[in-house]
């Protein structure tokens, strides 16, 4: 009885994890429309946000008059089109996802017109703040003095309203205010209000292009998508971690940004039965990291989540060569060739795949079923020498044996190798469910960590403190987001009281 109840969840557990594989797969397309989306509608809305606040700021000094505002030929004017255009886009980006989730049809040529649309409209808004910053300057700083923060207008009396603390922050150009955009937007970041502090940090790339802060602006709106950690912000995490490489390609920061963007591409592997994209887009940025930074301190964190990435990509191949084993030797219909040529390609690409000994193994099979002894003997022995604790070397020993061929000694270096672990039953249902592959990934950025604790003094701290830069010196000889413990505030005395008169 207990035997059949144990068997009744197994079962169910099984059906279970395979729904959910299958329902993965089958709205694998849609996921990656919504992805795309997703990231597009994030980007509208940052723009849409800044050239509003911009418009505003221009509008309350009373720089413009009404017909001004309509002139799209004026400052305010440029920037009221631009917020006009993001809205639109936005409109149509909610037209599309609204016939996915209805599951309509819809033309894919659509979509990456929409990408287009946006891609042009991001380079015409950054041209327009910069453009149009002396109209917002300002003579005198802010810098440090508390804001009033602005009533948000509510629609129709009911929606809406709230503080929108930001939009003379945002909007008004003053001389040290590239400083106090850092600090805030620094302090929203931590917060997990990411979407706001990209907006300051991205205000200083395009309202102060001579800023001191502005390299470590870009490379901070990268770690706030890589922090924020969902689909979406993790695509473009990779995209402006690349974009930040390819303006500061010599920077002492540099490896480190290669590593986040192999880290992004791996937060995205899913099981190896999955599309390999992502894992081969992380292999070719750690082999670049190894090849191009030979001498960095990231290396052996790069080697080690090389060998995981290529793991994953081994085992990809290992499930469709052995199909195609399967299909030839246990079905005896065609496939030997096509089973083959993947055995032999894991065995050349990935010389530390953890089933290794397997894949000589059934290769070795493979060139036995077709009479080619020869080659059958170079991979049994190979598994003998190289894997002296593996489960096929008694059938390779025998396997040669019989052929008439040298058994070799284990390797004295080899000997002490073994299997690697074998996850539990549950372990390997959870991995199913959550469509997990256990990879070594460090989830803080460059700069920033995850988790804010005030205790600790982190990349972007000495930054502030250096007035936009690190030195080389300054930066951690390990792999570490943080410095150092923050120094703590020296306690005062207690002030004595005085003792009251009884008497009184």
């Amino acid at each position: 009885m207990k035997f059949s109840k144990f068997a009744f969840l197994f079962f169910s557990v099984l059906l279970l994890s395979s729904a959910l594989v299958s329902f993965g797969q089958n709205t694998g397309n849609d996921g990656s429309s919504q992805q795309r989306l997703e990231v597009m509608r994030q980007k509208l809305e940052t723009i849409r946000k800044s050239a509003s606040s911009a418009a505003s700021v221009l509008a309350q000094e009373e720089k413009t008059s009404k017909e001004d505002k309509k002139n799209v030929d004026t400052p305010v004017g440029r920037l009221r089109s631009i917020e006009k255009d993001a809205a639109k886009l936005l409109s149509e980006i909610g037209e599309i996802r609204g016939k996915l989730d209805r599951s309509e049809k819809y033309d894919s040529a659509d979509l990456k017109q929409l990408e287009t649309a946006v891609s042009e409209l991001q380079t015409r808004s950054d041209a327009v703040q910069t453009e149009t910053a002396s109209a917002r300057a300002a003579t005198t700083s802010k810098e440090g003095q508390a804001r009033d923060p602005k009533k948000k207008k509510k629609f129709l009396g009911i929606f809406g309203g709230g503080n929108d603390e930001y939009e003379e922050l945002i909007g008004t150009v003053t001389p040290g205010r590239d400083r106090e955009l850092f600090i805030t937007a620094t302090k929203e970041v931590r917060k997990k209000s990411f979407d706001v502090g990209r907006l300051l940090f991205q205000t200083i790339i395009t309202t102060y292009p001579d800023s001191p802060y502005l390299p470590m602006a870009k490379l901070a709106v990268a770690d706030s998508f890589y922090l924020e950690g969902s689909t979406a912000s993790l695509i473009q995490a990779v995209a402006a971690y690349q974009d930040w490489l390819t303006f500061f390609p010599t920077h002492p920061l540099a490896d480190r940004v290669v590593l986040k963007i192999a880290e992004s591409e791996m937060r995205q592997i899913g099981l190896p039965d999955r599309d390999a994209t992502r894992a081969k887009r992380a292999e070719t940025r750690l082999k670049a990291l190894i090849q191009s930074y030979p001498n960095s301190i990231l290396k052996k964190d790069a080697e080690l989540r090389l060998d995981e990435v290529q793991n994953n990509l081994g085992t990809h191949n290992l499930l469709i060569a052995n199909y195609y084993y399967n299909q030839s030797v246990t079905l005896g219909k065609g496939g030997l060739k096509g089973a083959q040529s993947r055995y032999r390609e894991i065995i050349d690409k990935y010389p530390n795949f953890g089933s290794a000994d397997e894949v000589l193994f059934k290769l070795a099979n493979t060139y036995m079923l077709e009479e080619e002894s020869d080659q059958a003997v170079r991979y049994y022995q190979r598994i003998v020498r190289d894997y002296p604790n593996s489960e096929y070397v008694a059938e390779s020993k025998k396997q040669l044996e019989l052929i008439g061929a040298t058994i070799p000694e284990a390797s004295p270096d080899r000997k002490a190798v073994l299997p690697p672990d074998q996850a539990s039953f549950f372990q390997n249902v959870k991995n199913q469910f959550f469509g997990i592959y256990p990879m070594t990934i460090d989830k803080n950025g460059v700069l920033m960590t995850k988790d804010f604790d005030k205790e600790k003094f982190e990349l972007i701290d000495q930054i502030i403190e250096n007035q936009g830069d690190i030195l080389v010196n300054q930066i951690p000889n390990a792999f570490t987001t943080v410095i150092s413990q923050r120094q703590a505030a020296p306690q005062t005395a207690p002030v004595a009281k005085p003792q009251q008169n009884p008497q009184k």
